[in-house]
């Protein structure tokens, strides 16, 4: 399965890169290969500076080793070798009418002594951030998400649409990143889904992602803006950041095994602002977002 699904995520970032560049029309992506000193290493694609993205990477990382000790107790396991695959996506827009987007789809495995497997399990998902918020973008965006859900099972959007307004949350600020989408963990094989039936999920998904991204991009990329938009662009990228740092477990997880720093931090923006005790003005769109995202919404039925 390691083997399969590597495979894919190395076909999806050629496919994904490809097309992101040519939506830009000015930046190519920057490749780095890179190797782990404990076993395994990636290929860092990062675009920067360009007509349409400010700053994006697609990445795709495998990376194997003994746990550290840190993960062990995550896990409740003691010693173990473990091997971990995956691609992750971040896309930060110049233009403040189009949307953030992340992405990210990862395999597991861990092993006894005997190299046994023990556990593995799948994982994914990808979700909206916007700084003006289009009722019709966020709409295509989880229909498309919906869409690749149930094809395999009727009960997965909305399940895995609430569990991405559970996770990409602020607590700190009781407010959502953004209007969500999909997320999902510890897919593991059961009486109804094997690894089989979960790497077709998870691919499916995946295979998804320029479908509910593109068109959105394309429709808004040329949409006049002011400077005080960008200035909002920037605050509520300062939001994305403290989630980044603070509470997402990709970043303590590439952390704590010693991933390749400039992988992992290649989710923060280029340029962000922290606006002491800031709040939108009352009535405008910027406050309108400010109140879905305390409050997340169904966008399409379930």
């Amino acid at each position: 399965m390691k083997d399969k699904f590597y495979q894919y995520i190395q076909d999806l970032q050629e496919s994904i890169t490809s097309k992101l560049q040519e939506i830009d029309g000015k930046a190519k992506f920057q490749e780095d290969i890179w190797e782990r000193p404990e076993g395994g290493g990636g290929r860092t694609r990062v675009i920067e500076n360009g007509n349409v993205f400010e700053k994006g990477g697609v990445n795709i990382s495998a990376v194997h080793g003994k746990l550290p000790d840190t993960m062990q107790k995550m896990f409740k396991v003691g010693e173990a070798d473990f091997f971990a695959c995956g691609l992750s996506l971040v896309l930060h827009p110049k233009n403040p009418m189009v949307p953030t987007v992340h992405a990210n789809w990862r395999y597991f495995e861990m092993y006894d002594e005997n190299k046994n497997i023990i556990n593995q399990w799948f994982g994914g998902g990808q979700d909206l951030t916007p700084y003006y918020l289009f009722d019709e973008d966020a709409k295509h965006f989880h229909q498309t998400c919906k869409t690749a859900c149930d094809k395999h099972n009727a009960e997965f959007y909305p399940k895995y649409k609430a569990r991405c307004d559970e996770y990409f949350y602020n607590a700190h600020r009781n407010e959502g990143r953004g209007v969500g989408g999909l997320f999902f963990d510890y897919c593991k094989a059961s009486e109804d889904m094997t690894m089989d039936n979960w790497y077709n999920f998870v691919t499916e998904v995946g295979n998804s992602f320029l479908e509910a991204y593109v068109p959105i991009v394309e429709k808004r990329k040329e949409l006049p803006y002011t400077d005080e938009q960008r200035k909002w662009q920037e605050i509520r990228r300062g939001r994305y950041v403290e989630f980044n740092l603070v509470h997402d477990k990709g970043t303590l997880f590439g952390l704590k095994t010693n991933g390749r720093i400039e992988s992992i931090l290649m989710s923060l923006p280029p340029h962000v602002q922290w606006v002491y005790n800031h709040h939108p003005e009352a009535g405008s769109e910027e406050e309108r977002l400010i109140n879905i995202l305390q409050n997340p919404i169904d966008w399409v039925a379930p």
